[in-house]
Formats: structure tokens, sequence, C-alpha cells
């Protein structure tokens, strides 16, 4: 029998509750700067994108920030949306019960987020035992959703080839960097009106969902060794 499949989850959106918080810093801090902002941007155009891509976008539209401007409001910003993490997070519906059901499992977090933000979300919903050190960051690996290298880093750092992997995600840049990078991928669509999963991704609509579609998987993959 192969071992069991290695499970690689996104953090925000996926595990917990927080891009509702990070909008809303974003939406203070942008404006702020003078990079008009709201927190509707952020969930309706540029979801799980790395802060530094949005900044260069709406830069593109509305004129240049000075650069040290730039880097304090990241880390005041940044600093800001830790002290709410730690108070305000919950997770995501249904994450507890998946996670737990899985628990035979190896498993992992791949985020755009920097390492510490992603400890500080897990700690607040009770989920940092679950995963140890086995968490992955876009600042750590230096590269960042869509590229696939990112789930690619956190495949290898687990021990994985990137075929036994399925990688949980709610945002597009994910469902798309580790369809790239070869994985099995679940896509957590939470809207699925105004969002469209993408070919070859199998579709999900609440946590809830996620072990009964990973015991199917893992069904499929003995029948097929054992076959072999």
């Amino acid at each position: 029998m192969p071992r069991p499949l290695c499970l690689l989850f996104d953090c925000d959106g996926t595990l917990v509750d927080s891009e509702p918080l990070l909008a809303a810093e974003m939406e203070t801090s942008l404006t702020a700067a003078g990079l008009p902002f709201q927190a509707s941007d952020y969930m309706g155009e540029f979801r799980g994108a790395r802060f530094r891509r949005i900044v260069a976008e709406l830069e593109s539209r509305h004129g240049e920030v000075d650069p040290d401007r730039l880097e304090v409001l990241e880390r005041d910003m940044r600093a800001n949306l830790n002290r709410r993490l730690a108070i305000e997070l919950t997770p995501i519906n249904g994450a507890t019960e998946a996670l737990a059901a899985l628990a035979s499992h190896p498993l992992g977090v791949v985020s755009n987020g920097p390492e510490n933000k992603i400890r500080t979300s897990l700690e607040a919903t009770g989920l940092s035992e679950v995963f140890g050190d086995h968490l992955f960051s876009a600042y750590t690996a230096n590269c960042w959703k869509p590229d696939p290298c990112l789930y690619r880093y956190a495949a290898a750092g687990m021990g994985y080839s990137p075929e036994e992997c399925v990688a949980i995600d709610d945002a597009l840049v994910g469902v798309q960097a580790a369809l790239a990078a070869g994985m099995t991928v679940i896509h957590l669509n939470r809207f699925p009106d105004a969002e469209e999963t993408p070919e070859g991704a199998i579709m999900i609509s609440s946590m809830f969902q996620l072990p009964t579609v990973i015991s199917r998987l893992e069904a499929t993959r003995a029948l097929a060794t054992s076959q072999a």
C-alpha cells in the first residue's frame, strides 16, 4: 500500500477566517498612504495575492509612493494585523473537524504570508499543534503563489513528491500554483456564485466535505496501485 497522501493547506481563507481582518487593515493603511483601497477590493480582485504585488498594481493606477514610507506602512500594518489576529481570529467553518478526521495524514501549511503571521493565526485558532513546524512561507522560500515553486518547496520539505501531495486552497492564485506544481488540487470555493473553479481542480464548498474527498482519492490510489 502507498503511504498516505501528504495534505498541504493554504492558511488565510482555507484554515482561518483572516481575510476580512487583513482586508480591513489594508484599507486603512493603503488609503492613508494615498493608494485608494477598499476591503471589498481585496475580496473581489486581490484575494491571496502578495501584498507587494497589490501595492504595485495600485501604484500603477494612482501613482508611486515613497519606498521608505511603504516599508513603514507594511511594518505597521502587519503589526496591527497580528494583534487583531491574536484576539479576533476564528477557524474557517469545518476546518477543525476536517483536520481531526485527517490526522493520520502528514499535514503542512503553505502560505504567501510571513511565517510569524502563519504562527499567530494557527495559535489563535488552536491549530498550531496540528501542523507543528510544517509551515512553508513564501517569504522563506522567496517565491510566491501563483508560482508553483512554493508548493514544490513545501512538498520537498515534507519529504514527498508533488504527485503524492494534495493541495487545499481557497484562492485562485494558490489553486493555479498547485496545479502547475503537479499536485492534486482541491479548491475550497466558498463563493461558487462569483468564482469558477479552474479546470483540473476538485471543488468543495465547505471544509466539512474534505475528509470524504480525501478518502475517495486514497481509495482510487490504492486501487491503481493494486492493479499496477
